[in-house]
């Protein structure tokens, strides 16, 4: 049984208080639609400070660097914890539903919330601080990694400009690498190597390569996460897109339709941004100096052979004897996969998905200052310099 007032002292049954009249007012309820809700305001604010700080980051190299190594660590650490429970991407989910969620919103302003013209403008300022909310996740979480430190200034490289020469011996280095270790490495009759272990195994080897790098790096943070593999991943094959770090979820997403030796490299890239690596030539680049911290075989592997692959296409638009001279030194094996890559590639290779979608990453990539989608392979100058320093090619 229920305690009820009423059982307790019924001498208020007989002599009830006077209720209050309840507002009935017809414009009531009008009356509250046409004020901005205090949910709305908040992220109004929030998008206000964003601003100051993105603007602040633009001016001040010092303040993005402190902002992305603290602050921003801070928010990507959380998001990515909170999405960690979920074994899906919450991102591809947000994304699938968006459509309908859209018109669900659309709907419901339209139908009970915009029958003033006061009513419509409190309506169009809730939309818009719901917006709002990704153009602040950006900027607390990710921003500031366009705006600091380049990374040959983290890793004490210096960039200059790369002679046919220079390309030739870098693309013969990695060419040495691979031939040692592809051995150890098994292949499957359609000519791809095969990935030994499972996605969460491999998570879990980036993830320790990522702790030993941190430790000899301290401009990178490291944390535990987990990568989320999509589930239309193919869909991202007609994008031209193997991966994505989704800034508003803090998640690292895979496309695993790609062939196994292109996932723990593009893994080891997205888990870059994660930490807070931003400009897509310095993810590169970290992921390969990541893969190669790792013990396992197969993921040094697949980063010699993905780094490979920028070097030779320089190479082969700055002296295309030298590039066919390197294809002659390339173990049998990891050519028939290069040729086997361009098959599975092929049906993809001219999709008008791709197309939009390169746009569009150029004109974001623009927009942050960098080289748009050209920047990916500027990594290729960092690898060289790289190299040169820790003298394993020639000055």
């Amino acid at each position: 049984m229920f305690l009820k007032r009423s059982d307790k002292n019924n001498s208020l049954e007989q002599h009830p208080k006077p209720n209050k009249t309840k507002c009935n007012h017809p414009n009531a309820k009008a009356d509250k639609y046409e004020r901005v809700p205090l949910w709305s305001k908040i992220l109004l604010i929030m998008f206000a400070v964003s601003a100051v700080l993105y603007i602040t980051m633009c001016i001040s190299k010092e303040f993005s660097n402190f902002f992305n190594t603290s602050v921003a660590f801070v928010f990507r650490f959380i998001f990515a914890k909170i999405t960690n429970i979920i074994p899906l991407s919450v991102a591809e989910i947000f994304i699938v539903s968006l459509p309908v969620t859209l018109i669900l919103l659309i709907r419901y302003f339209a139908k009970k919330r915009c029958k003033t013209p006061k009513q419509t403008v409190v309506s169009l300022v809730c939309i818009l601080s719901i917006a709002s909310v990704f153009l602040s996740s950006f900027v607390l979480t990710f921003a500031a990694g366009y705006r600091g430190n380049t990374l040959d200034e983290n890793l004490d490289i210096k960039r200059e400009k790369l002679s046919a020469n220079d390309l030739y011996i870098t693309a013969e280095y990695l060419v040495e690498r691979i031939d040692s270790l592809h051995t150890k490495i098994q292949f499957a009759d359609d000519g791809f190597s095969v990935m030994p272990y499972s996605l969460d195994v491999m998570n879990k080897k980036l993830l320790d390569a990522y702790a030993s790098f941190s430790h000899k790096h301290t401009f990178i943070s490291n944390f535990n996460s987990r990568l989320k593999p999509v589930i239309f991943s193919e869909v991202m094959s007609y994008a031209h897109i193997t991966g994505v770090y989704t800034f508003f979820t803090g998640e690292s997403n895979l496309n695993v339709d790609f062939p196994d030796y292109t996932i723990p490299y593009t893994a080891a890239h997205e888990l870059a941004h994660q930490r807070g690596i931003a400009r897509e030539d310095e993810a590169n680049m970290i992921a390969f100096l990541v893969s190669l911290e790792s013990d396992d075989d197969y993921i040094k592997y697949c980063a010699y052979v993905n780094m490979f692959e920028y070097i030779i296409s320089a190479l082969s638009k700055a002296d295309r004897t030298l590039s066919r001279q390197i294809w002659k030194k390339l173990p049998k094996k990891v050519y028939q996969e290069q040729l086997a890559y361009d098959r599975f590639f092929e049906k993809y290779q001219k999709s008008v998905t791709s197309q939009v979608s390169g746009a569009v990453n150029d004109a974001y990539l623009k927009g942050q200052g960098t080289e748009g989608e050209k920047s990916y392979g500027m990594v290729v100058d960092l690898t060289v310099a790289y190299l040169k320093k820790q003298q394993l090619i020639p000055q």
